[in-house]
């Protein structure tokens, strides 16, 4: 009897050892996410505290806890500068525990986070960046690129505007990564389609508001289609002050990153006509609408493909934190990888780069008079299959990813 008796007690002692070595499945008791964005420039109605709401709604949707465990939301201002995402996203991992951080509008931020989780062993996903070298020279193990990136709007919106005789382009692009990246990969397209390219004229970003002399030099060049290799206001501010210089009745404009905030600054009078490429509209289908419609409940706007993209990688890097039992980062980014995405943002897998490949969509905008409701602003005129519209995980290896 006293040797069953000393044979269980060190049964025991073995176990709560075993149990007191044992990692917890969560780390510090709670799965924190923290949104970096551009909460007060130029990407902020596009991003900012839509992209907040998009990553809150998630989580709420999921439950507010996964493993039994609470889910928390943190939200910074990166201000479009790499110095304050990259010191703000250590800052967040080193005090506040951070687990994965999401959006991180504008490719500069992006790249300037992606090191620094790595060295930390944290999950980063990227809703509004769009630079091609997130998921090939300069991938990561624990990046996740979901929205769009460059190579799928400039071959939506490059591809077939040369279809459309649109054959020679003059590009007026922001002079930073984003914008020189865009503008390289549309300009490839443009040229394998047939088509040329006559110049281009970079402006700085953020910051400019008079874009006269940049639009000047793109109507001298007698090019068909001025190329906007920007995005968010620089969008905005190009297509108002090319109506108001006249140039847009000689000369066509082709936004390559318009989201629906832009078209809905600008009014349809102004912006009727252009052709777009995007991740989502909110009035695709009836789960797109459900979803839209209680953002906007929230939100008073409707959803970007930015805001829509940060809702769908929150809640699938949550599942995947439920089905690997914890939040390590190398096994959520496993998971994240092995699970198809299926729900009102898109359907497709992740490749092993960390790109999310799904269907694309190729719009037109509504003339005031074919708009029959509020940001009734879309007419659908292409689906393009996840293998046209994003390159392939053997193009991102060649371009430098050497992820497996």
């Amino acid at each position: 009897m006293r040797t069953v008796r000393l044979s269980l007690c060190l049964a025991l002692a073995l176990a709560a050892g075993a149990a007191r070595a044992a990692p917890p499945k969560v780390s510090d008791g709670v799965v924190k996410i923290g949104v970096l964005t551009d909460m007060s420039g130029y990407y902020s109605d596009l991003a900012g505290a839509g992209s907040v709401l998009a990553a809150r709604m998630a989580v709420e949707d999921f439950g507010g806890k996964v493993l039994g465990l609470p889910i928390e939301v943190v939200s910074a201002d990166h201000q479009n500068k790499a110095d304050v995402a990259s010191n703000q996203a250590r800052k967040w991992f080193d005090e506040e525990k951070v687990d994965a951080v999401a959006d991180l509008v504008s490719s500069s931020t992006a790249l300037a986070v992606m090191p620094v989780a790595t060295e930390k062993k944290r999950v980063t996903l990227l809703s509004g960046p769009g630079t091609t070298a997130i998921t090939g020279e300069r991938c990561t193990p624990y990046n996740f690129h979901w929205t769009y990136n460059n190579w799928a709007m400039a071959n939506g919106t490059g591809r077939e505007v040369v279809k459309q005789g649109g054959d020679s382009w003059f590009f007026v692009t922001a002079d930073y990564v984003f914008g020189k990246s865009l503008e390289s990969d549309t300009a490839d397209v443009v040229k394998k389609a047939g088509g040329k390219v006559l110049g281009n004229a970079r402006h700085p970003s953020p910051g400019t508001t008079d874009f006269s002399s940049y639009l000047l030099q793109a109507q001298s060049s007698g090019a068909k289609i001025i190329g906007l290799a920007n995005a968010g206001a620089d969008t905005v501010n190009c297509v108002k002050q090319a109506e108001e210089f006249g140039i847009t009745p000689k000369q066509s404009l082709a936004g390559l990153l318009v989201f629906i905030s832009d078209i809905h600054s600008l009014g349809l009078k102004a912006s009727k006509g252009l052709y777009l490429t995007t991740a989502f509209y909110w009035d695709r289908d009836d789960a797109s609408r459900k979803w839209a419609q209680r953002f906007f409940e929230k939100h008073k706007k409707m959803p970007t493909m930015v805001h829509a993209g940060v809702y769908s990688a929150v809640t699938h890097y949550l599942q995947a934190v439920k089905a690997a039992g914890t939040d390590d980062a190398e096994a959520v980014a496993k998971k994240m990888k092995e699970t198809p995405v299926d729900d009102f943002f898109g359907k497709g897998k992740i490749g092993p780069d960390g790109l999310f490949r799904h269907d694309m969509y190729l719009a037109r905008v509504k003339s005031p008079e074919a708009s029959k409701k509020p940001w009734d602003y879309y007419d659908i005129v292409k689906t393009i299959p996840a293998a046209e519209a994003f390159p392939t995980a053997e193009m991102q290896a060649a371009a430098g990813c050497k992820l497996k």
